[in-house]
């Protein structure tokens, strides 16, 4: 293929390569020319030019195929334009003289097609250049046409519109030619052909004027002949056609007009025109009169389809603004054909013909029209509806019966209805809760109108009525309830009107049936009513027979769909169903053959339809109430299910007595029974015969009311229910598939061969229908028992069901055929034995091998394709070879298409099952594809979709390997490429969608090798595609390629923009594709939008048009790809995106670039310029119509992409919400940009959202809201400090607040608004009490409606929804109570500010003090509430408490349910109060800390209606401090047993606070202390919580609710141990053994509280320190480990669990306390082995601190005096200490450690413990070493704290401790400060060690007894003497230096009057000293006059050290 890739054709490599290579490797060529082309360089191609010539137009003569002759036309015309067109004349007379050419044999053909498109190539390419040929050229193509075979007449027409595209006016003479030509062929027998025509005439009309004056009515003739019998893609080209006359006709070309004097037609004359095509089809107007009277044949369907569509085609050419401006005419002249009686001639026709209607509406009104323009069409609908309803009434009431036509109007009339209704239902439907204001105006009064249908004469206008409501009432909830009671007391009232009782049953069931759809709900008691009414309707039918059916048949309907309401309203009323059900049908056998005997015909139908809708109500309840269906309910349904199997074996012969009237209503019980059989477990019943038989049609309303109140299906926008006996055959069908695996062998047989007996029986087109129906039900029992993996049976059952398969794998019918291969392919699955496999592949093998008709060979090739799909590439492989081969040779057989497609079908069914297995026939397979795809004619469109379903099994095949290099793996991948390249410019939308699939897999795998440069721009083409398929299957191919590549996708589809933008003549770019509807309006407007906001624009823009579920979930997910690779980056672009669709102005994007880009256009044709140009500004205006506002459902979108978007910037980056630094960086990068700059903007965003009429939007606004809040409460301001910057939107964010508390705001917004103002009240922006009151106020109102209890205004919605609003107005409260408790204890932690004292002081302080709140402020505010809160708060926890029971306990929940849910709600109740639990355990455990348990409250029955406790129970203090506990340690405990996955981390957060909070009460305290075993109980869910949650936080707030439980067990154990020492008077032995462990010190696990919490504090400690864990290192994988710093949190934690350790033993007694130490000192030991590091700036890492106060605490705990455990007390002091000492040894693989913190913990040892147990040699001589290392430390701070440490240890009182020390150190000490004359100190560290040897020296002197003080201070004072300079050394001395001089002048001056003798005995000694002493103090005499000042502001005493220890242990 690489060899292909030059600009001439390389002939020595094409002569190289095989005969059947040769046409792909031409194509090859060609396509890298048409690429080449575009950028190559116009000098090189004119070098090259004339060969090149030569080489394409040889290749013209080389038949080639229809790929191929497209692109080397196009490459020819391409190659003349931008080269020299000197030849051009030449290669045209070549082409023409082909196009002459008399041969007509087929091998000729490809060359004469290949110059027909050569001629139309160059035309439309160079156009007027050619001019002056043209005529010859037309005429040539017109002869031509009328010799031509269809392909060539295709071909010619094709190469026809692009002559008339190229020309434009200048073509004038010839129009009329060619219209007279193409006239007569748009009834050609071929298909394709007529597509070319209308696609042709489509061209012509465009300059052609007569087609849209004189001949228009020809032209509409013309086209409704060529629908009669067409397909899909003729009916889309003629209705183009037709559509695009007919508005040209109305609204001409501007240009034609002033051209010459038109008269225009009239919307009148167009519509009749097109009216006659749907009534008469083609059959024209001209017919006599007769055929008219008689009523004539009815029109085809497709000719009916096909005007509909052009309908279509018409409005949306005229565009929106057009229909809105016309609407009313339109409407009624729609309406109008469905009123005559030529379109409703039978019952299937009417309904029909309304679904055409139907559509024409939907696809008009709902894509054309924006939101205002809807809500303006629906009036127009009422209007239309109440018109007819007037003139239906004047009928019914007009007894006289004069008016003898009315009747047939009252029928007419019902269609109209059905379609008004239909229409008004999904409009209301789509605008949602923007449809509100039609509601509320009185003067459309819509629910009027349409309620007034329900009581229509027609059951079907009833129906639609019916549905119209459910409608509204899903788009609007709060229209539900008001719905449901107007329909009761309507039939309360007019009980005697059979209308009135169906109609508004009909509307009852309907609503009922739409609640699913409104997450709010309605009312239990709506559930009561309906039963009541149904019951009431049952019992009374029997009393007036005028009424008996309706109200039978209205009394089923509602109780089927109260069903559809679930589980928990129906439990309630399922006894009394139960009974009704059984009542309905006999008891007995003796009652049904008595009741056979009795009653006439009419008693018969009101029988037959009570018990169908006794069993509809069934099946409906079987259907929504799986959970009630025990096995005690079946077995009572199905005693009335046996007795109606039984009847239905009666009624034959009740029907032959009474008449064929009662056939329908016995229909409908047997599909009633059906349906609900299949339902049901299959065992419970046996199986039965089916009856087989038939009927056809389309659905409607009126086949089956119960379908008002069913789901609607996926996809649909509105049920249609089949006729009946349609449905009574699916449900056979069905039901046989279920019941047959069931069913024993012997059955099985008789019925399969009672079915062959039928066939047999059965003849013609009966035979068929019959066989079609048994085919469907056997291969629904085939795929039974495959489910149900079970075998088919026997020899003889598989012999008859073979039998039955095999005779119509030959039949005629394709469908039947179709249906055979898959029973066959079912029945070798079912069977699946080899040998069976093996004889049905052989069967077919041979019968394709000998049979050439086409029916046998499509037959059995589908069965070899459905053979391996369902066995299996295993099952079946060694069939494959052989399959493959004759399939491959099948799928070449060129005479007969349809083998093709089947061959073709059945290879891509083999390739997808055989998977990998296939991987050695891919080769063959695929050249086999590509020669094809060159060669099959494109008319062939099936051909070609089953080609491109093998290329993407292939695809799939060969998978990743398709990344590969080798020779064969590139082969195969540019096969694949060049396949998807042909299947890309196919005309099909099938086709072009399988190539988009196929290009989409290949991404896949390969996604290097996929060219997006050219795979995106087309896409985007396809996205305006007016085919679903297409635009389906581009953006699913989007969402693929912008997961990996989203910037290269937008880049591509924005230089698509610029392509549009830089081409000359713009027609190129909409007209050249021959474009499907839809295209050219939307063209301009998409590259329109493309230019501004990217593709991202236009998918935003798609979601406004589409309706297809599918589509729109995709395009969702391509943005949410775009949005998280690229939002960040482009920041301002996609929040522009997200605001333009939020504020829905009309017009996006704006019609001003459009403009500009016209007018360049403009001046660069002046050069051409003619006069048709002159006006296109002004007709091209009115197309180019800004597409409709952004509906709804987009604007929800764009508010959750920008909540996304927030989401996004804080994973990025924390910049985002900085303004200072988003400034600085916006400063250095102008380009960059940084979130928090667009503030403004999102919360404007947010607002707009907030407060629209849709209440999706405002959910998804405020959800916005409480993100920003979130976000950016924090980011301070950084111009005004102390404030920050969400300060200045205070206004907006009230005023987006305040309608969500307005009375008629749904609950769930109401909640949801509760949410974000307790957000924005505890975010803390709003310092100011009175900014605050304002939103306060909301939640004061709406907590006053919480109060007022249930009997609130009328209620809307269901209890759930109040549960849900009041739980909300709760939390809320709860979350502002808990913020305001926490600034309030902040406040009182904070220091006390001095009092001001001046003005200016103020100032200064109002900048770091103003952002601090008043410590009560937010306080008061809450504090009035408080009462009430706390009231209502408990009562909320109280039924939390209850709801969270195991189901076992059900029967303790009080029978009417609790403070703020109903019983029957209970199930929904449950998850709102998951969701706000909570905040409200938190707030009470404040409250109840803050005011001691609520001690000074009110008694608590003064509580309101819903919270009362029981009555006259006043309970002690003491038992509701008991109550609260228990409820909220219990509601605790339960939840962190086991938090929910789900669960929000702040849930668990908030519980442990709660617990934190509520055990820092005394009552609280003296309760778990009491009872210990709710202390361990706590204490082992915190260490399972700890097992499951790893956030840092939680680990925390664990470890402090550890403590304080331990605290709460210290405190109880001193007031124990206090009381009992009191009575006993001093017996302290008994005393001490208080606490854990008693005498013996055995912890029992389980019952220990100790225990309990030393297993948390381990878990703890090793999960931080695994090295503490002596398993690990000793276990021989162990690897050294090197200590390494914790991060913060980890260091907080293991501080906090070291001090809870260190308490532990406070809680033993002295017994229990030896049990636990070992470990305690061995892990707080260890602790500060791994944490004891040194940091840089020698600060104490809390671990240590706390390790070190722990053994303090433990070393001088009471313990060290009690006798009993003395001699283990002190082995267990010294051991801990041995392991100190161990530890502080520096060694290499602690290289780190800090001696200080080592030495403190020595020290403290010896500090704390007494002289005994510590004087042992070892461990002294182990001390005095490391003390004698860290003097002789390098680090100046490590000597300085040595010093400091020695200086408490030689001062200790007990001198048996300290003496050792002093003998072994003082020498050290001395000989150390003797030193330091020769290296004075340099820096403050080691002055300040000096200056401490110096005071461990001092104080030894002070030690000493006064007759050693001379020897003393001998050492002393000459050492101080030493360290002071003389005045020169002075000067120049380091400040260090200096300092140490001072120091030691003063310290001599002091000591000098302290021991005067001594000290004049060491002077006089010395005279030196003496001399150098009085020199200083000269000195220093001298300067301290000159600092006299100086010495004042800084008095010299000794400067205190500057460095300090944080925390002092001593």
């Amino acid at each position: 293929m690489e060899l292909a890739h030059s600009l001439l054709l390389n002939e020595d490599a094409l002569a190289q390569i095989t005969e059947a290579k040769r046409p792909v490797f031409i194509f090859e060529w060609l396509r890298f020319l048409d690429k080449v082309f575009i950028a190559a360089n116009k000098v090189d191609v004119k070098e090259k030019q004339k060969k090149l010539v030569e080489q394409l137009t040889g290749l013209i003569s080389s038949a080639p195929g229809p790929p191929t002759r497209k692109l080397l036309a196009k490459n020819l015309a391409t190659l003349y334009s931008i080269g020299d067109t000197f030849t051009v004349f030449q290669t045209l007379d070549k082409c023409n003289d082909i196009i002459k050419s008399k041969d007509d044999t087929p091998a000729y053909l490809p060359t004469k097609l290949a110059a027909v498109a050569c001629v139309g190539a160059f035309y439309e390419k160079m156009g007027r250049m050619l001019g002056s040929s043209f005529p010859e050229t037309i005429n040539n193509l017109l002869k031509a046409l009328k010799s031509a075979e269809s392909q060539g007449r295709g071909e010619i027409l094709l190469s026809l519109q692009k002559v008339l595209s190229g020309l434009g006016g200048a073509a004038a003479s010839c129009h009329r030619d060619i219209y007279k030509n193409a006239r007569s062929i748009l009834t050609d027998r071929s298909m394709a052909v007529r597509c070319a025509v209308a696609k042709c005439l489509l061209e012509l009309q465009n300059e052609a004027m007569f087609m849209w004056t004189t001949e228009l009515e020809n032209v509409a003739t013309l086209c409704f002949k060529a629908l009669e019998g067409s397909n899909y893609g003729v009916r889309v080209a003629v209705s183009k056609l037709l559509g695009t006359v007919m508005a040209t006709a109305l609204m001409p070309k501007q240009a034609a007009v002033m051209r010459q004097n038109v008269k225009r037609a009239t919307l009148e004359e167009v519509l009749e025109l097109m009216a006659t095509g749907f009534l008469r089809g083609g059959s024209g107007f001209l017919k006599s009169g007769g055929e008219m009277l008689k009523g004539g044949a009815s029109v085809s369907r497709e000719v009916r389809v096909g005007v509909t569509q052009a309908y279509v085609v018409f409005v949306t050419t005229l565009g929106g603004q057009w229909l809105e401006r016309n609407f009313a005419t339109f409407l009624s002249h729609v309406l109008e054909l469905v009123a005559h009686p030529r379109a409703t001639q039978t019952h299937v026709e009417a309904v029909y013909s309304r679904r055409c209607v139907s559509f024409a509406l939907r696809a008009t009104l709902g894509g054309l029209l924006g939101e205002k323009a809807q809500i303006a069409a629906t009036k127009e609908l009422c209007q239309a509806i109440s018109k007819q309803m007037r003139a239906v009434e004047a009928v019914v009431n007009d007894t006289s019966g004069e008016n003898k036509a009315g009747a047939a109007d009252v029928s007419a009339s019902q269609h109209v209805m059905v379609c008004a209704l239909k229409e008004l239902g999904s409009l209301v439907q789509s605008l949602s809760a923007t449809a509100s204001p039609l509601i509320q105006e009185p003067s459309i009064g819509l629910l009027e109108t349409v309620t007034s249908v329900l009581l229509h004469p027609s059951m079907a206008a009833r129906l639609a009525a019916a549905w119209c409501l459910r409608c509204v009432a899903v788009a609007l909830p709060y229209q539900l309830t008001p719905l449901l009671d107007r329909c009761a007391e309507c039939i309360n009232n007019l009980k005697s009107s059979p209308e009135a009782v169906s109609g508004y049953s009909f509307a009852m069931a309907a609503l009922l049936g739409g609640v699913h759809q409104c997450p709010l709900g309605i009312p239990h008691s709506k559930g009561k009513m309906v039963v009541s009414i149904a019951e009431d309707l049952l019992r009374t039918a029997a009393q007036n027979s005028r009424l008996s059916l309706q109200r039978t048949q209205a009394g089923w309907l509602l109780l089927g769909a109260l069903m559809t309401l679930g589980s928990s309203l129906v439990r309630y009323h399922l006894p009394k169903m139960l009974l009704l059900w059984r009542n309905v049908f006999p008891r007995s056998q003796k009652e049904l053959e008595a009741e056979k005997a009795r009653g006439d015909s009419f008693t018969w139908q009101v029988t037959l339809e009570g018990r169908a809708g006794a069993l509809c109500a069934m099946r409906s309840f079987v259907a929504h109430c799986p959970e009630l269906l025990t096995e005690d309910v079946i077995r009572r349904l199905m005693t009335p299910i046996e007795c109606a199997m039984t009847m239905m074996s009666h009624v034959p012969a009740v029907i032959k007595v009474h008449g064929a009237h009662l056939k329908a209503s016995a229909a409908m019980v047997r599909l009633r029974l059906y349906d609900i059989l299949a339902l049901l477990p299959p065992k419970t019943y046996e199986g039965r015969n089916l009856q087989p038989n038939s009927a056809s049609g389309s659905g409607a309303l009126e086949h089956d009311p119960s379908s008002i109140y069913l789901r609607v299906p996926v996809g649909e926008s509105i049920p249609g229910p089949l006729p009946l006996g349609v449905s009574v055959i699916d449900a056979s069908v069905a039901l046989f598939g279920v019941v047959f695996p069931h069913v024993s062998f012997k059955h099985r047989l008789q019925m399969l061969d009672h079915f062959a007996e039928c066939i047999r029986q059965a003849k013609g087109v009966r035979q068929q229908a019959v066989q079609l129906n048994i085919f469907t039900a056997v291969l629904s029992a085939l795929k039974g028992l495959a489910e149900n993996k079970s075998t088919l049976g026997p020899e003889e059952v598989r012999k008859s069901a073979l039998a039955l398969v095999m005779g119509a794998l030959d039949n005629p019918n394709p469908i039947l055929r179709c249906a055979a291969g898959e029973a066959l392919g079912r029945m070798a699955q079912v069977v699946g034995e080899a040998s069976f496999i093996a004889r049905m592949a052989q069967h077919s093998f041979d019968k394709l091998k000998s049979a050439r008709d086409v029916v046998s060979r499509t037959g059995h090739s589908l069965a070899l394709g459905c053979l391996h799909r369902y066995v299996g590439g295993i099952g079946s492989g060694q069939h494959l070879k052989t399959s493959v081969s004759i399939l491959l040779a099948l799928a070449q057989d060129g005479s007969s298409h349809e083998v093709q497609t089947w061959a073709l079908h059945s290879l891509a069914l083999i390739v997808d099952s055989s998977g990998p297995m296939y991987r050695g026939y891919v080769e063959p397979t695929l050249s086999l594809v590509l020669t094809l795809l060159l060669t099959v004619p494109p008319s062939h469109t099936e051909v070609h979709q089953c080609l491109g379903r093998c290329l993407g099994a292939l695809i799939t095949t060969v998978g990743p390997e398709l990344q590969g290099n080798s020779a064969t793996i590139s082969t195969i991948r540019s096969s694949c490429l060049v396949g998807c390249a042909i299947m890309q410019d196919h005309s099909d939308s099938l086709v072009q969608a399988a190539a988009i699939s196929c290009l989409q897999q290949l991404h896949m795998f390969a996604p290097r090798h996929v060219n997006l440069s050219s795979l995106v721009p087309c896409l985007c083409v396809h996205l305006c595609s007016s085919h679903l398929l297409l635009r389906r299957a581009a953006v699913a191919c989007l969402r693929q390629l912008v997961q990996r590549e989203a910037a290269e996708v937008c880049e591509y589809a924005m230089s698509l923009a610029r392509k549009a933008g830089d081409t000359k003549d713009s027609s190129t770019i909409s007209m050249s594709t021959p474009s499907p509807p839809l295209f050219c309006r939307f063209m301009p407007h998409l590259y329109l939008n493309i230019t501004e906001t990217g593709l991202e624009g236009v998918l935003f823009g798609m979601l406004d048009r589409e309706t297809d579920r599918k589509l729109c979930s995709d395009i969702h997910d391509t943005l949410g790809h775009m949005l998280s690779s690229l939002a960040v980056e482009k920041l301002a672009h996609w929040l522009k995106l997200c605001k333009d669709v939020l504020a829905a102005s009309t017009e996006v994007g704006g019609a001003l670039g459009f403009d500009i880009g016209k007018e360049e256009e403009d001046s660069e044709k002046k050069d051409e310029m003619d006069d048709d140009i002159m006006f296109t500004g002004l007709g091209e205006d009115d197309k180019s119509k800004p597409s409709v506002a952004p509906r709804w459902v987009t604007r929800v979108f764009a508010a959750d992409c920008l909540c996304r978007i927030i989401h996004l910037c804080e994973n990025a980056d924390k910049v985002h919400f900085d303004l200072a630094a988003a400034r600085a960086a916006k400063a250095k990068n102008p380009k960059g940009d940084l979130l928090v700059l667009h503030l403004s903007d999102l919360i404007r965003m947010a607002f707009m959202a907030a407060t629209d009429n849709s209440n999706q939007l405002r959910m998804a606004g405020l959800q916005a809201l409480e993100d920003i809040i979130k976000k950016f409460a924090a980011v301070p301001e950084p111009e005004f400090p102390g404030h920050v910057i969400l300060e200045q939107y205070q206004a907006n964010v009230g005023a987006a607040l305040r309608p969500a508390f307005s009375p008629d705001t749904p609950s769930d917004i109401t909640a949801k608004a509760c949410q974000v103002c307790s957000t924005w009240i505890g975010s803390g922006v709003v310092s100011d009490l009175n900014d605050l009151r304002r939103v306060h106020n909301l939640l004061v109102s709406s907590l006053d409606k919480v109060q007022t209890g249930k009997g609130t205004s009328i209620q809307l919605y269901s209890e759930s929804a109040t549960t849900m609003e009041k739980l909300a107005v709760l939390k809320a409260w709860a979350e502002v109570f808990v913020v305001a408790m926490k600034i309030k204890k902040e406040a009182e932690a904070r220091p006390a500010r001095p009092p001001k004292n001046s003005e200016e002081d103020e100032d200064e302080d109002v900048g770091e003090e103003a952002g601090i709140l008043p410590p009560d402020s937010l306080i008061t505010l809450v504090q009035p509430e408080l009462p009430v809160l706390s009231r209502l708060w408990l009562a909320a926890l109280r039924d939390y408490a209850l709801l969270t029971l195991p189901p076992e306990f059900a029967s303790q929940l009080p029978p009417d349910g609790g403070a703020f849910y109903t019983p029957e709600t209970i199930d929904t109740a449950r998850l709102h109060y998951r969701n706000s639990w909570a905040p409200i355990l938190h707030a009470v455990a404040l409250w109840l800390n803050s005011t001691g348990f609520g001690a000074n409250e009110a008694p608590e029955d003064t509580t309101p209606g819903p919270v009362k406790g029981p009555p006259g129970s006043t309970k002690s203090q003491e038992e509701l401090v008991k109550d609260r506990m228990h409820l909220l340690l219990g509601i605790s405990i339960e939840f962190l047993c086991f938090p929910r996955p789900e669960e929000p981390i702040e849930h668990v957060m908030s519980c442990l606070q709660a617990l934190c909070t509520l055990l820092e009460s005394p009552c609280a305290r003296t309760h778990i202390a009491q009872d210990q075993l709710l202390a361990v109980e706590l204490l082992n869910v915190l260490h399972r919580l700890l097992l499951t949650r790893d956030p840092p936080s939680v680990q925390l707030q664990v470890t402090a609710v550890v403590q304080e439980t331990i605290h709460a067990a210290l405190h109880h154990l001193q007031f124990q141990r206090s009381q009992s020492s009191g009575e006993e008077g001093g017996e302290k032995e008994s005393v001490s053994a208080l606490g854990e462990g008693g005498d013996t010190g055995e912890l029992l696990p389980g019952k220990s509280l100790v225990f309990a919490a030393m297993e948390l504090l381990v878990f703890i400690l090793v999960r931080h320190l695994p090295q503490l864990n002596t398993r690990v290192s000793d276990s021989p994988s162990h690897i050294p480990y090197r200590p390494q710093s914790l991060s913060e949190d980890s260091t907080h934690l293991v501080a906090a669990t070291v001090s809870v350790l260190a308490e532990l033993p406070g809680l033993c007694s002295p017994a229990g306390s030896m049990t636990i130490l070992p470990t305690v000192l061995f892990l707080i030991t260890g602790v500060l082995r791994e944490t004891a590091l040194k940091t840089h700036d020698n600060s104490v890492p809390p671990p240590v601190s706390a390790a070190l106060q722990g053994i303090k605490a433990i070393i001088t705990s009471p313990l060290a005096r009690v006798e009993k455990t003395q001699v283990r007390w002190t082995s267990l002091v010294r051991s801990s200490l041995a392991s100190v000492l161990d530890y502080s040894q520096p060694d290499e693989s602690r290289p780190s450690v800090d001696e200080v913190s080592m030495l403190t913990a020595i020290t403290l040892f010896l500090l704390s413990a007494s002289a005994e147990v510590l004087g042992v040699t070892t461990l002294q001589k182990g001390c005095i070493d490391r003390y004698r290392n860290s003097l002789n430390s390098s680090d100046p701070w490590v000597q300085a704290r040595c010093y400091q440490m020695l200086l408490s240890v030689f001062q200790h009182p007990s001198r048996g401790l300290s003496t050792p020390y002093i003998h072994a150190l003082a020498p050290l000490v001395v000989e150390k400060l003797k030193a330091v004359e020769r290296s004075r100190p340099s820096s403050p560290p080691e002055l300040q060690a000096v200056q401490e040897g110096v005071k461990v020296l001092e104080n030894l002197v002070a030690m000493g007894e006064e007759q050693n003080r001379v020897q003393l201070l001998a050492l002393l004072v000459p050492t101080l003497v030493s360290y002071l300079l003389d005045e020169n050394a002075f000067s120049s001395a380091f400040p260090a230096s200096k300092g140490l001089h001072e120091f030691a002048l003063q310290d001599l001056m002091r000591i000098g009057p302290l021991y005067p003798a001594a000290f004049k005995a060491v002077i006089g000694a010395a005279p030196d000293l003496k001399t150098r002493l009085e020199t200083a103090i000269r000195a220093n005499q001298a300067s301290s006059k000159a600092k006299a000042a100086a010495r004042l502001a800084q008095p010299t005493v000794q400067a205190p050290p500057t460095i300090k220890l944080k925390t002092s242990f001593f």
